[in-house]
């Protein structure tokens, strides 16, 4: 199991990161480099508990399809979100947030597995996990920078 963590300091207040983490219109524009649409479930506006999105989007080259079900929530404080359908063995994203002195940290705990055995974990090693830190590291540049504009 490959296991992904990322802490971003973000200057806003909890409510507005949390509710921007969860907003599939946010998240949509925050990963426009994958092309990755909402295409069922919730598509528009905030998710929430037991709620699914399926997403579709360019990922080495490929377009895959991606569903997931928010598994767990409690607000402003974390959700969850697990595959339901994919191509990952399994996958689970944990969004945890923090605020002290109107400071926001948010940490991603992802958690995944890949299938095809030796091969997969090889593709892992070498491409995969960078590319899924990089997926979340763009993906929360876009989340900063909305949550602090939206501050003012």
């Amino acid at each position: 199991m490959t296991k992904i963590k990322i802490r971003t300091k973000i200057n806003a207040p909890i409510q507005t990161v949390f509710n921007l983490s969860r907003d599939i219109d946010t998240h949509q524009e925050s990963v426009n480099f994958t092309k990755e649409t909402a295409i069922d479930g919730i598509t528009s506006g905030l998710i929430n508990y037991n709620e699914t999105v399926t997403w579709r989007g360019k990922h080495f080259g490929v377009y895959l399809t991606h569903k997931s079900r928010i598994t767990a929530m409690n607000l402003h404080d974390y959700f969850v979100d697990e595959m339901e359908e994919g191509k990952f063995k399994s996958f689970r994203h944990e969004h945890i947030f923090n605020e002290k002195d109107g400071v926001t940290i948010m940490k991603d705990k992802l958690h995944y597995e890949v299938p095809y055995g030796f091969f997969g974990e090889l593709f892992d090693l070498l491409f995969l996990k960078n590319h899924m830190i990089n997926f979340i590291i763009e993906r929360n540049k876009t989340l900063k920078a909305l949550s602090e504009n939206e501050k003012q």
